[in-house]
């Protein structure tokens, strides 16, 4: 197994390779920007240069309903805000007739990676601008019951793995509540703690996996 890893930014990175004992020679991890434009031609790229058997974009988000330092496993990875808005609300890429705003995670591979790190499961939002008011946050659920969390990145780096042929995860520890923006309130330091520990516990699982299970 070859995994890649794909962080936003450098104090992700540094959360997941602080695991180090952990991470075996198996994993590259790299910081590839924010937002899904800069991850997937970040994840395109490692891609096209090596070979992986699975891609992993990792980091913090925004939760829905979540505590803070918690973790969640996408069991859906959804472009929240890929399409169009019109007289009647905003209409997904999807129902224009072209595109794609959702990926799936291989389900074992979800389950067992939730089970190994304790998180919880549900689908994570990509957003290309993060949800600041309470309107908004209330949309966003109303249109995605099952969304557990928000993050810009995770729809781009499984876009491009989806257009290699290789499965993708995404891993978020939780910094803040979606909704009105209180950096007060949010605990960088807690989710980029919890982030490290999760990679301490789940690279066995990720390591053992394979696409026949």
């Amino acid at each position: 197994m070859r995994i890649l890893v794909v962080t936003a930014v450098p104090a992700e990175r540094d959360a997941v390779t602080r695991a180090s004992g952990a991470l075996s020679g198996a994993f590259d991890v790299i910081a590839g920007g924010v937002g899904p434009a800069a991850s997937a031609a970040a994840a395109a790229t490692a891609l096209a240069l090596g070979t992986y058997d699975l891609v992993v974009s990792a980091g913090i988000g925004g939760g829905f309903g979540v505590p803070l330092g918690s973790l969640v496993i996408a069991d859906a990875i959804v472009a929240a805000d890929l399409g169009a808005e019109t007289p009647d609300g905003f209409v997904p890429v999807t129902e224009l007739g072209f595109g794609s705003v959702e990926h799936r995670p291989p389900s074992a591979l979800v389950r067992r990676t939730a089970a190994a790190c304790a998180a919880a499961t549900g689908t994570v939002l990509t957003v290309s601008t993060v949800t600041g008011t309470a309107e908004r946050a209330a949309a966003l659920r109303l249109a995605h019951p099952g969304a557990v969390a928000e993050a810009m990145e995770g729809f781009g780096v499984a876009e491009a793995a989806h257009q290699h042929g290789v499965p993708a995860l995404e891993v978020r520890a939780i910094s803040n509540a979606v909704g009105p923006r209180d950096r007060d309130a949010w605990r960088i330091g807690d989710a980029l703690a919890a982030l490290t520990e999760a990679f301490g516990k789940i690279p066995p699982v990720l390591e053992s996996w394979n696409s026949h299970d």
